[in-house]
């Protein structure tokens, strides 16, 4: 019984982010309180569900040595993370790019 909760909520989960993150706003609950949403790098639109399920899957890889693919955008000149770049993503303030 604990496994099959385990997998319902890890579906849920994958669910969740691929569904806000690909969709027309870009963004999750909580990327929107913070101002930020997700965009295609190349023209400014969504990513779409697709790219959003191959970004959550690279965030996995990002955290796996240290964090290293998280501090990446810290000297990365397009300031993306590994799952930014795996997904051709990157990640902007909502003002600066509002929903079209």
């Amino acid at each position: 019984l604990a496994v099959l909760a385990y997998v319902v909520v890890l579906i849920g989960a994958v669910a969740y982010y691929v569904y806000f993150s690909g969709g027309p706003k870009g963004a999750t609950y909580g990327k929107q309180i913070c101002g930020i949403k997700i965009i295609d790098f190349n023209n400014g639109g969504p990513i779409g569900y697709g790219r959003a399920f191959i970004r959550f899957l690279m965030q996995i890889v990002s955290g796996w040595i240290l964090y290293l693919g998280y501090l990446w955008m810290l000297w990365d000149k397009e300031k993306q993370c590994w799952h930014d770049k795996m997904a051709n993503d990157v990640v902007v303030p909502v003002h600066a790019y509002p929903i079209r």
